[in-house]
C-alpha cells in the first residue's frame, strides 16, 4: 500500500523535475555506497577536453555533497522551485523548460571555466530560484520566521544565509547571474522597444518533449506555497 502511494505521488511529479531530482538522489546514494567517488564526477576542464571525460559536464550538476543538512537544504529548494516553474510558467511547455536547462547549464559551464568551482548543482538551483522569484514578484516570503520579504529578494537572502554558514558566495552569484541573463533575454528584452526573442527552443526539442494534451489527472503543486517549510513559505499579497 505504501509503495503504491509513493509510486502514485512520484509519478505526479512533472517529468523534468522528476528526472533531475531522481538523478541527484541516485548519484548521492551511489557516492554514499562507495560505488563511485566525487573525484569521478567533478568539473575538470582538462579531464573533459583533453581526456574526453564528457560525462563530467553532466555529473557535476548531480552531486550536492554527502547526505546532511546542506544536501537536504539544496534538494528541498531544487525540488520545490524546479517543480513550481515546470507547473507554473512552463506548464505545457516542457521543451521550453528543457531548453532553459540546456541554456543555463551551457552558460554556467562556460563561466565555470573561469571560477574555481568543481560542482555546479547548487548554482543551478539558485538559477531556478531566481527565475521563479522574478516571475512571481508579488509572492510574500517568510524565511525561518525571521524575515518577511517579496519573492525577488529570495536569491539574495539565500546568498546571505550561505555566507552565514561559511560557504563561498561565488556559487550563489553565478546562479543569480545566469538566472538574470535568462530572465532578461526571455522576459524583459522581447518587451523592450526594438527588442525581440533571442532564445528560441529548437524544433527537435519541441518534437521530443511537447505533448498535445495535458493529463486530466495531473495535480500541480500550489504555487502559493513556494517553500513548503518555514524558510521558504509564502503567500500572495492580498490573498
Amino acid at each position: 500500500m505504501a509503495y503504491q502511494t509513493f509510486r502514485q505521488e512520484y509519478l505526479q511529479v512533472p517529468p523534468v523535475t522528476r528526472a533531475y531530482t531522481t538523478a541527484c538522489v541516485l548519484t548521492t546514494a551511489a557516492v554514499q555506497l562507495e560505488l563511485i567517488t566525487p573525484f569521478q564526477l567533478y568539473f575538470n576542464p582538462e579531464l573533459i577536453f583533453k581526456h574526453f571525460q564528457i560525462w563530467r559536464l553532466i555529473t557535476n550538476y548531480l552531486f550536492f555533497g554527502p547526505v546532511g543538512f546542506n544536501f537536504l537544504f539544496n534538494m528541498i529548494f531544487l525540488y520545490r522551485y524546479c517543480r513550481m516553474l515546470e507547473e507554473g510558467s512552463f506548464r505545457g511547455r516542457t521543451a521550453d523548460f528543457v531548453f532553459m536547462f540546456l541554456f543555463g547549464g551551457l552558460l554556467m559551464t562556460l563561466f565555470g571555466l573561469f571560477v574555481n568551482l568543481v560542482f555546479l548543482g547548487q548554482a543551478f538551483t539558485i538559477m531556478l530560484v531566481y527565475v521563479w522569484s522574478r516571475r512571481n514578484p508579488y509572492v510574500r516570503m517568510n524565511f525561518f520566521g525571521l524575515l518577511i520579504f517579496q519573492a525577488p529578494f529570495l536569491p539574495w537572502v539565500l546568498m546571505g544565509f550561505s555566507l552565514l554558514l561559511g560557504n563561498s558566495i561565488i556559487v550563489d552569484l553565478l546562479g543569480i547571474a545566469v538566472g538574470h541573463i535568462y530572465f532578461f533575454l526571455e522576459d524583459v528584452f522581447p518587451n523592450q522597444p526594438g527588442g525581440g526573442r533571442l532564445l528560441r527552443t529548437p524544433s527537435v526539442l519541441k518534437a521530443l518533449f511537447d505533448t498535445p494534451e495535458d493529463d486530466p489527472n495531473y495535480n500541480p503543486l500550489p504555487e502559493e506555497r513556494p517553500g513548503g517549510f518555514a524558510w521558504g513559505e509564502g503567500q500572495r499579497l492580498g490573498g
